[in-house]
């Protein structure tokens, strides 16, 4: 064979492997990679002169993926994959050392691998505008749903108000007519669960933002302990034992009373729920020099890695469907938020979940 027809025939595989490249990459499953990647090393190493001789390495990121005999060492080409004008990988493409140098390279060579090199950059950056687009869309349709949770959360409580306060005015005037004690004790009842309808009504209003913020002073220790005897039935169900510490008698913040028990009762029930049967569950609040800390901590399975970003976002929820609707710890954040305030998470030892809550000193 001439050495024009040889270099001819080194065109010709250059091409065909640019070409199966291209046709790879705009036929990639977005979902798997790997597939791809592995097509597109093969395919490299039919292009190159010594093909038989010919290793191929290809690095993104943690990823990475080569021919079977690769190994460090070689004498080789390299070319650096760029994602939106960052480095973030590589390929090369080498010989034995032993038996090549790098003189044996082709300089048309070089120039496939650089090609290659960009249209993998390429392929990462439609991956991520696409991962992007579709984080845009999910969020779209989360804030759609709580939309649409808002105005149907407003509906029904506009429609209670009225029937509840007929009830409790009725109730009141009863009360007043009567003289049996039997009655009046009945009457009082009725009036109590009234009222606390009325405060759960005024719940649904805040989620669906129709009610507006109180700011006062308030004692925290009594508003906790409230919402702890509330719950003493859930935690006798479950066995669980419960331990409360507070580092002062009289610990005051400036809040919202119904947000506060709000987030109280949400975190102190998620708690709950994820602990084990006999369980404990440890209520911690203190005051410090220049903040107001609450920690919640159960005994439960804890957080799993891949979810440790996701427990604040709305309607995620790893309950089983109808259990849970993945909207009170997202809840939870943002009246913290609204508060000044912040929430974390981390790992209890040797097991569970502890939720910290922080809170401005007055």
């Amino acid at each position: 064979m001439t050495s024009t027809e040889a270099r001819l025939k080194e065109r010709v595989k250059e091409l065909t492997c640019l070409y199966e490249v291209t046709s790879i990459i705009v036929n990639a499953d977005y979902d798997d990679l790997t597939t791809s990647l592995e097509e597109i090393v093969l395919c490299m190493k039919r292009a190159w002169q010594f093909d038989e001789d010919t290793e191929v390495l290809l690095v993104h990121g943690t990823f990475e993926v080569s021919t079977e005999e690769y190994s460090s060492g070689l004498v080789s080409l390299k070319s650096d994959i760029k994602v939106f004008n960052e480095i973030d990988g590589f390929i090369e493409v080498g010989y034995p050392s032993g038996k090549y140098m790098l003189s044996d390279f082709l300089i048309e060579e070089q120039d496939l691998l650089d090609n290659i090199s960009l249209a993998i950059g390429n392929l990462f950056e439609r991956k991520q505008i696409r991962d992007r687009e579709a984080a845009i869309s999910r969020q779209m349709e989360r804030a759609d749903r709580l939309h649409i949770l808002g105005e149907i959360t407003a509906g029904i409580a506009h429609e209670l108000n009225t029937p509840l306060a007929n009830i409790l005015g009725f109730a009141e005037l009863l009360k007043e007519s009567t003289k049996d004690a039997t009655a009046q004790r009945d009457l009082e009842k009725i009036m109590e669960s009234a009222i606390f309808s009325r405060e759960i009504v005024k719940k649904l209003m805040f989620f669906a933002c129709e009610m507006p913020q109180e700011m006062k002073e308030l004692a925290l220790n009594p508003l906790v302990e409230n919402v702890l005897n509330l719950l003493q039935p859930s935690f006798r169900s479950k066995n669980i034992k419960l331990n409360t510490h507070f580092s002062h008698l009289d610990i005051y913040i400036k809040a919202d009373t119904v947000q506060i028990t709000q987030v109280l009762f949400n975190l102190i029930m998620n708690a709950i729920y994820y602990s084990p049967e006999a369980g404990s569950i440890d209520v911690d609040v203190q005051q410090k020099s220049n903040k107001i800390k609450i920690q919640i901590s159960d005994e439960g399975d804890g957080i799993e890695r891949e979810n440790e970003d996701k427990v604040f976002e709305p309607f995620f929820t790893t309950k089983p469907l109808g259990e849970g609707s993945g909207l009170g710890l997202s809840v939870v954040h943002g009246i913290i938020s609204s508060h000044q305030g912040s929430i974390r998470h981390e790992p209890n030892i040797p097991k569970g979940t502890i939720f910290t809550v922080v809170f401005p000193k007055l």
